[in-house]
This record gives structure tokens, sequence and C-alpha cells, in this order.
């Protein structure tokens, strides 16, 4: 019987992760600092579709959904070594799924702390703690961002990413290297995924398609940056965390074939593997802003600007590894993932 602690439950792919987890059936315990890097009452927002409600939560507190008998919520930082580790022994975990991260790009150029405290800090408390208290699998994200100045496209779990353009993408990186250290060293099985581009709804407003949607229905101009001449490989949130279930309930072996004298960076005898989880077809700005104009029934102003410190110009996963030990492949097209975001956008603004 699995036991699961899901971190930044509060999130947007720690929330529909969640929803996922109690639909099947797992008993589940959401983490979450609630901290106020976007506006915290779409956290709170979540946590109440959840069953969890703002009023009755307290710091280092379990509190119990009114939806579902299953799920717990905790408020905690990761940073919070002795809380973290009170709750480690208590609710005895099988498995963790540590989503919880301080996000975004730009923002660590402007707060670099927060990530080295977070990222850096709390991702090493986790792994202690899945460490002493024998997790039999810790499934944690990374980002596509540590492919960094790589420009081999579609990106490949065995390409070199060790030129990172931005603190976000180095304590991702950062978070691998950590956990193929536990792996190593006490044999404790981890995943690394590098999500690409997530979207959908309950999604972040600092993300591109969110602020475009805004800015359009509130007949502001978009910042479209380097004139348009970028691509993302958008991946809908429910083919996310169709994956990310999947990985959970596979903890890695390690690969006895693997070598020193060519080490493939994805792999290696210790339980740990990295994957991409991505769409692996790659869609171009200037499509992905007429695709929300046209559910939007509304075209948008534009300021063409230059490209952003930190930002890169195209990101392309391949996912082969996934689909070959996962049989996973993302099936949702982009309009359709675009119109269920910009629904439940006007539902959630009354709109």
């Amino acid at each position: 019987m699995k036991k699961i602690l899901v971190t930044g439950a509060a999130g947007f792919i720690g929330y529909h992760l969640v929803k996922n987890l109690l639909s099947n059936g797992e008993t589940v315990i959401g983490l979450d600092s609630l901290n106020d890097y976007y506006d915290p009452h779409l956290k709170y927002g979540r946590l109440s579709e959840s069953g969890i409600q703002k009023e009755n939560i307290v710091y280092n507190a379990l509190v119990n959904s009114s939806k579902h008998t299953k799920y717990y919520f905790i408020k905690l930082k990761l940073e919070d070594h002795e809380g973290l580790n009170n709750l480690f022994k208590t609710q005895c975990f099988t498995h963790v799924i540590n989503l919880a991260a301080q996000a975004g790009v730009r923002y660590s150029i402007e707060n670099p702390k927060a990530y080295i405290d977070s990222n850096i800090v709390g991702f090493l408390n986790v792994l202690e703690a899945c460490r002493q208290f024998s997790i039999t699998h810790l499934t944690y994200a990374s980002s596509s961002s540590v492919y960094g100045l790589n420009e081999q496209v579609p990106f490949q779990v065995q390409h070199n990413v060790d030129h990172p353009i931005s603190l976000y993408a180095a304590s991702k990186k950062s978070n691998e290297l950590m956990a193929h250290t536990y792996s190593h060293l006490f044999n404790l099985p981890t995943t690394g995924l590098r999500f690409f581009t997530v979207y959908g709804p309950w999604g972040r407003p600092d993300m591109a398609y969110y602020l475009f949607t805004d800015a359009i229905l509130n007949d502001k101009a978009i910042k479209v940056f380097n004139d348009g001449l970028m691509s993302r490989d958008f991946t809908y949130i429910d083919d996310i965390v169709h994956g990310i279930v999947r990985v959970n309930d596979n903890a890695p072996l390690g690969n006895e074939s693997w070598t020193g004298m060519a080490p493939s960076p994805d792999n290696s005898k210790a339980p740990y593997r990295i994957y991409n989880i991505g769409n692996s077809s790659p869609v171009k700005l200037m499509d992905f802003i007429e695709t929300i104009e046209t559910h939007l029934g509304k075209k948008a102003k534009k300021d063409f600007m230059p490209m952003q410190p930190g930002d890169v110009v195209s990101t392309y996963a391949d996912t082969k590894e996934l689909v070959n030990d996962f049989d996973y492949k993302p099936n949702t097209p982009l309009t359709d993932g675009i119109r269920e975001f910009v629904n439940w956008y006007k539902k959630f603004n009354n709109i």
C-alpha cells in the first residue's frame, strides 16, 4: 500500500497530480509553503478544489480534506529541516514526488537567494529524509531549462547540460547531480523529470499563455520576445501528470551495462534515471498566440521585444526513453489544451 508525499501540492502541476492520485485511490499528503511568488489566491483556490480550506491551514499542522478521506495537507517549507524530518517520521511515506521549488527563469536573475534556499537546501533536506526513512522511490521535477546553451535539437537526455544560462536552470541541474549522489551512495531510487513548458487550467500566472490571455482580454499589449522568432514544446497538464504517475509507480534499477568509460548522463549503475517529459512537437510562438486569439475570439496587440536574459530560442524534447520504458506519449492537441485553459480562466475570473 503506497503513501505518497507530494511537495508543491498547491502549485500548478502539484494540484493536478494530487487530483489524479486521489482518483486512483492513493493516500496522499500534500505539502506546500504557500509563498507569494505569485498571487496566493490562486494557490488557495487549488487547495479549496481539493477540500482544503484556507482558514484551517496552520503552519506545520496536518489538515484533512473535506472532500477526500485519503488526502491531508501541510503548510511547510522544505528548508525547515526539523519539520520535514518529523513529517517523514510520523507519516511513514513509501513514495515522494518532489515538485516544490522556486520557479521562474527571469525571477532567478532578480532573486537568486530564493533559488538556493528552496531548490538546493530544500532539495537536500528531501534527499536526507528519503535516505533516513527508506523511501521506495523519489521522483522529482527537473526542467528543460537545464539544456541552456545547447543548440542540438531535439534535446536528448544524453546531451551535455553543463552550460545553464539562469540560476534556476543551474539549481535544477544541481538537483540531478545531488540525486545521483544519493542513488549511488545510499541505493536510493531517484528519477528526475525534465518538464517542457507545461500549460493548462489552474496554470501559473507568470507563464506566457496566462499573461497573453490576461492581456488580450484586458485590451493590453502582449510582450513578444525575440520578435516572435521562438518556439516551445508545449505540453498539456494532463499528459504531464499521466507521465509522472507512470514513472512514480516504477522505481529505477541500476544499469549493469553502464560504464564510466563512456558514461551516459541519464542513468548509471545506481538506481537513477533522467527523462525528458514533453510533447515532442514544438510550436512557433506566433502560431501559439494565434491559437489563443482564436479561442478568445479577439486579436492581440503586440509589442515586439528583444530576447530576454535567461531565455532560449527553442525547446524540443526527445522523449524516446520515456516512450520505450513506459509506453508514454502525450496526445492532447494544442488547440484542445488552450480551449480548456481559456474556459477555466474565464470561469475563475468570472468573465
